[in-house]
């Protein structure tokens, strides 16, 4: 088990470096893991974040890639509904990576 020094508290993650506790998540964190990922989050960032934590909440479930571009399309605007954009943002595996920072559980069919 890895442990992510937050502050004054150490918060459990799994050999992925996912939440193991979902209660253990706020904007602190975040901000820790998306260091940690290369990533420094701006509003555009903070959108997508609370965008799959709605999904998450909705579904009960994180979401691949695919379902969540159709819900930003749906949720946000068409401009931000696209793979691109989320890949501008999030590179690499975006979905993967946004269940991270938003403190959900991997996505099951990511890589």
């Amino acid at each position: 088990m890895t442990v992510l020094v937050v502050g004054q508290r150490s918060v459990a993650l799994d050999k992925d470096g996912f939440l193991k506790q979902l209660s253990d998540w706020d904007r602190t964190v975040a901000t820790v893991l998306a260091e940690s990922e290369g990533i420094s989050l701006t509003p555009a960032h903070w959108q997508l974040i609370e965008l799959v934590q709605r999904y998450y909440h909705e579904f009960g479930l994180s979401p691949a890639m695919r379902p969540l571009v159709k819900y930003a399309r749906i949720n946000l605007d068409e401009d931000k509904g696209t793979s691109l954009y989320f890949l501008s943002l999030f590179p690499g595996s975006p979905a993967k990576i946004l269940s991270k920072l938003a403190g959900l559980p991997r996505p099951d069919n990511c890589l």
